[in-house]
């Protein structure tokens, strides 16, 4: 709800202080970023969700290659697109489409 209305400062807060983070809540602040103009933290946060053991899902690409094509990372979205199939077994949909 913060990161839709604007405030990333108070979503991360939020985010940080979670005890276990799912694919949900990282979708949210992923999406938070992404929406709000901040393609290269959303990426950063994208990585670090992986690293941290969690899987992407289609919501997620859905959010990453937004905010990506949104604030011009087209190189970067042009590569999680084809990752998405490549090494996720997510096959593109039409959303996935429309963000590229």
């Amino acid at each position: 709800m913060y990161g839709k209305c604007g405030s990333l400062h108070d979503a991360r807060s939020v985010f940080d202080r979670m005890f276990q983070c799912n694919s949900v809540s990282w979708n949210a602040i992923i999406a938070s970023y992404a929406q709000n103009g901040n393609g290269r933290k959303a990426l950063e946060l994208f990585r670090q969700m992986q690293l941290n053991g969690v899987a992407p899902d289609k919501i997620t690409f859905i959010n990453i290659l937004s905010g990506c094509s949104h604030t011009g990372l087209l190189d970067d979205a042009w590569y999680l697109f084809v990752s998405m199939n490549r090494d996720h077994a997510i096959m593109p949909t039409v959303e996935h489409f429309v963000c590229m």
